[in-house]
């Protein structure tokens, strides 16, 4: 697991907290970001904006191991889009290996907080995800996910 918590945070790191990877449209209108090293392929594909939903799914030599599905919404259409979703990618970039998910439990700057609540560990998972400005929520993210096996 060890192997796969490692890689899961370079993953997120290196796509959408930081825009590096590889980003493309897809024909449904979805939007993919993927990230690949050696034998494992990290894909997160999402739609919307506003609210949204995605999946990310980590295939080694090809084969699917890992998965999260996610839902997210913003609560208040009155915060500046721009600051919220530079906020976002910097606590998204302090993923840890021990929970893999998403941000840290907690991360703070200037008037925006991050908090991030889970249970259970890399093979079976749920949490949620908000943002705060000056105290009122929003911004709301469910989460949950696990290895995948099958029969």
């Amino acid at each position: 697991m060890e192997k796969l918590s490692k890689f899961l945070v370079q993953a997120k790191v290196a796509t959408y907290a930081s825009d590096s990877g590889k980003k493309r449209i897809l024909d449904d209108g979805g939007t993919e970001l993927t990230y690949q090293e050696g034998d494992l392929l990290y894909r997160d594909r999402y739609y919307g904006s506003h609210t949204f939903l995605g999946e990310e799914v980590v295939f080694e030599n090809g084969e699917k191991k890992w998965g999260m599905n996610y839902y997210g919404i913003i609560l208040n259409d009155n915060i500046s889009v721009d600051e919220f979703t530079d906020f976002l990618k910097k606590a998204m970039r302090q993923v840890s290996e021990e929970r893999p998910f998403r941000g840290p439990a907690h991360f703070e700057e200037g008037n925006y907080t991050y908090k991030d609540k889970s249970d259970g560990d890399i093979n079976h998972f749920s949490g949620i995800e908000k943002i705060l400005i000056k105290g009122e929520e929003v911004y709301r993210l469910y989460y949950h996910g696990g290895l995948i096996k099958d029969f």
